[in-house]
C-alpha cells in the first residue's frame, strides 16, 4: 500500500461545483395539521383497534385535505397507555385527539387534553365523560332512551317504566327516562332496579306486578304502556319470557331495549319480544358506510367502528382552512352527516345523534318502526 501510494496518479478532467447563485431555493414543506388517533392496537382489543384504524383511514381518504395527517398511537387498551400515547402525540404537534376507546382511557386522557387546550373526540358511549372540549361519540344510553321515548310518545304512549340491574347503565337510562318524560310533559316514569345477579325471569314477575301490567282491572292511568329493559342477550330474552308468563303480554304492554339488541340476531328467537323496539343508527347512512368499508378492506365492519370514521371526519372538518398552529374549530351546533347518520356537537361535550327505532320481527331482520331523526334542541 505504501508503494502504490507513491505511484504516478492518472490525470483526468476535474469538475467544479455548479454555481448556485441566482437559482431559486425550494421552500420548506408547509406545516401539517396533525390529529392524534388513540387506538388499542395491542392487548385484548387489538382486532377491534385495527378495524377502528381502518375506519379512520377511510375517513382520511374521503374527507381529509392535503396537509392533514393523523398520528395513530397504541394505547394497549389501558388508561396508563392511553395517557402516555396522548402525551407522545401532543409532543409531535397533534391539534385534535381522536379516541381512545373506553371510558377509563377517556378519563385518563381528558386531563391531558384539557391542560393542552385540545378538543377530544373519544369513542366511548359513556355520557358521563362529556365535558368542555370532550365529546363522547359513542351512542350513549341517554340518546337511545330519549329517541325511543320520543318515537313512542309520537304514537300516543304516555306512561313509561324502566327495569334494569343496579349499575352505571341502569342509572344512565333512569336519568334519561326521567328527563325525557319531564321534557315532554308526561307522568313521572316508574323505575325498577334490582341486583345484577338476580334471575331476570323471576324479577320480571315482580316488575310486571308493580307496574300494573298484570291487573286488567287497574285504571288506565296507573298502567305502564311501555317498559324499557336495561338487559341484553339471554337475560333480556329471559326477562321478556318472565313478563309473558306473568300475563304481561304485548299488547297492551310494549317493550323496548337499547342498541345492543341490534347486534344480537337471537333476540328475534324469543316470541315475547316480537314487536319490541330498540334504537340504532340511521339505516341508510350506515348501509352506505358499510359498503364503502367493505369495498376498501374486504370485510364488513363491526357496528362500533363507525364512530372512528365520525371522529376523524369531524377532526378534518375542524382543521379545514385553519392556518398552521391555529386552534381547531369544532363545528358546534351544526348537523353533519357521518357513518351512523347525522350528528351535532353542542357546547359542554353534548352530542346529539339522529337515531332510528327498529322493531324485532321473528324470523326476519328488524324493521324500521320510526325513521332516523336528529333532535332539534340541545336539551333533548
Amino acid at each position: 500500500m505504501a508503494l502504490s501510494a507513491c505511484a504516478p496518479q492518472a490525470s483526468g478532467p476535474s469538475y467544479a461545483p455548479a454555481p448556485t447563485a441566482g437559482l431559486p431555493t425550494l421552500p420548506p414543506p408547509p406545516p401539517r395539521s396533525k390529529v392524534a388517533v388513540l387506538l388499542p392496537l395491542t392487548g385484548q382489543n387489538a382486532a377491534l383497534g385495527q378495524s377502528l384504524l381502518n375506519a379512520a383511514q377511510l375517513a382520511l381518504f374521503e374527507q381529509g385535505e392535503p396537509g392533514f395527517e393523523f398520528l395513530p398511537r397504541d394505547t394497549g387498551g389501558t388508561a396508563a397507555g392511553a395517557a402516555e400515547a396522548a402525551r407522545a402525540a401532543m409532543a409531535e404537534g397533534a391539534r385534535v385527539i381522536v379516541g381512545p376507546l373506553t371510558a377509563q382511557e377517556t378519563a385518563a386522557v381528558a386531563s391531558e387534553s384539557r391542560a393542552a387546550g385540545l378538543p377530544m373526540l373519544p369513542f366511548t358511549n359513556d355520557g358521563s365523560q362529556a365535558a368542555q372540549q370532550v365529546w363522547p361519540l359513542g351512542i350513549t344510553p341517554a340518546q337511545q332512551v330519549r329517541r325511543v321515548v320520543a318515537a313512542a310518545n309520537a304514537q300516543g304512549v304516555r306512561r313509561f317504566a324502566l327495569a334494569a340491574p343496579n349499575g352505571a347503565l341502569g342509572r344512565q337510562m333512569a336519568e334519561a327516562l326521567r328527563g325525557a318524560a319531564s321534557d315532554l310533559g308526561l307522568p313521572a316514569p316508574v323505575i325498577e332496579t334490582y341486583p345484577a345477579a338476580a334471575a331476570p325471569g323471576v324479577v320480571a314477575v315482580e316488575v310486571a306486578r308493580r307496574i300494573g301490567a298484570t291487573d286488567p282491572d287497574a285504571p288506565a292511568e296507573s298502567r305502564t304502556e311501555m317498559l324499557l329493559l336495561g338487559e341484553s342477550g339471554a337475560r333480556a330474552r329471559d326477562f321478556a319470557a318472565g313478563l309473558a308468563s306473568a300475563g304481561a303480554a304485548m299488547p297492551p304492554l310494549r317493550l323496548a331495549g337499547h342498541a345492543l339488541w341490534g347486534h344480537d340476531e337471537s333476540m328475534g328467537q324469543q316470541p315475547a319480544l316480537a314487536g319490541a323496539w330498540f334504537p340504532g343508527p340511521d339505516p341508510a347512512a350506515r348501509g352506505h358506510f358499510d359498503s364503502r368499508y367493505e369495498a376498501a378492506f374486504g370485510e364488513r365492519p363491526a357496528r362500533v367502528v363507525g364512530v372512528a370514521y365520525d371522529a376523524v371526519a369531524l377532526a378534518a372538518g375542524a382543521l379545514s382552512n385553519q392556518p398552521p398552529g391555529a386552534a381547531a374549530q369544532m363545528p358546534l351546533r351544526e348537523a353533519v352527516l357521518e357513518a351512523d347518520g347525522a350528528l351535532r356537537l353542542n357546547p359542554g361535550g353534548q352530542v346529539q345523534r339522529a337515531l332510528a327505532v327498529y322493531a324485532i320481527a321473528p324470523g326476519a331482520p328488524p324493521g324500521v318502526a320510526a325513521p332516523a331523526e336528529l333532535p332539534g334542541t340541545a336539551g333533548f
